[in-house]
């Protein structure tokens, strides 16, 4: 499941004329880069939602010539947030556990980030497995932290702490059925992350490389600067 149905009010003026999944770095549109990724990972089919520049979102997703399949879950009536699009786009999921992936996430990869998190992942024990990264050194992310990763890979919330060590960037896997319960029309996941924290059903792993938020124009110049290190 691939989030793209958002505004993009961050990004502009960039995003004036197109959505923000369009908007490209290092010579790729945004929504690419994690779908490029998806499909290293082995992921054959992808549910996209779209909103904001529907149409010309699913025109690009048309031409793009490669996997993963493309499946639409259409917004375009209302914005339905995170958990929301979820909610929405269940039929559409079928039943195996699913990534679900935000569009301003860029990384270079040092190691094998997605593998890691399938490797974690425990539908036995967990309800959500999110990817982190290290808050320092990453680019376009100027939080105090979101997480605590305890030795067993739990997750708990920086609460009142001053700050946090790591970051949640953008990629997790959960049950496709996860947001179920939620309410009707919109809603953040991060509600029912924080219950399954408390639970003791939240887990995480690190990224091993370069953490990129791309989430206005500066990170946006940043990231393309980041990039352009790597040829």
């Amino acid at each position: 499941m691939v989030l793209a149905a958002g505004l993009g009010t961050r990004m502009r003026p960039l995003t004036d004329d197109r959505p923000k999944a369009l908007v490209e770095v290092g010579g790729r549109a945004l929504i690419d880069h994690v779908l490029d990724r998806l499909a290293e990972a082995g992921v054959e089919r992808a549910v996209v939602n779209v909103h904001w520049f529907a149409d010309r979102l699913e025109s690009h997703l048309a031409a793009r010539g490669r996997g993963p399949e493309i499946v639409i879950s259409d917004e375009r009536a209302e914005l339905l947030e995170t958990g929301g699009g979820l909610k929405k786009a269940r039929p559409l999921l079928g039943d195996a556990p699913v990534f679900v992936a935000n569009i301003d996430s860029v990384w270079i990869d040092r190691g094998d980030a997605l593998a890691d998190l399938v490797r974690l992942w425990n539908p036995e024990t967990m309800d959500a497995a999110l990817l982190l990264a290290r808050r320092e050194g990453s680019i376009g992310f100027e939080g105090d932290g979101d997480f605590f990763l305890s030795e067993d890979a739990r997750l708990t919330f920086r609460g009142d702490a001053p700050s946090a060590p790591f970051a949640y960037m953008g990629v997790h896997i959960t049950r496709p059925g996860y947001a179920d319960d939620g309410p009707a029309g919109a809603f953040s996941l991060s509600p029912l992350w924080r219950k399954s924290a408390a639970e003791g059903r939240l887990f995480g792993c690190v990224l091993d490389g370069d953490w990129m938020h791309v989430g206005d124009p500066q990170a946006r110049d940043q990231a393309e600067a980041r990039l352009a290190r790597e040829v």
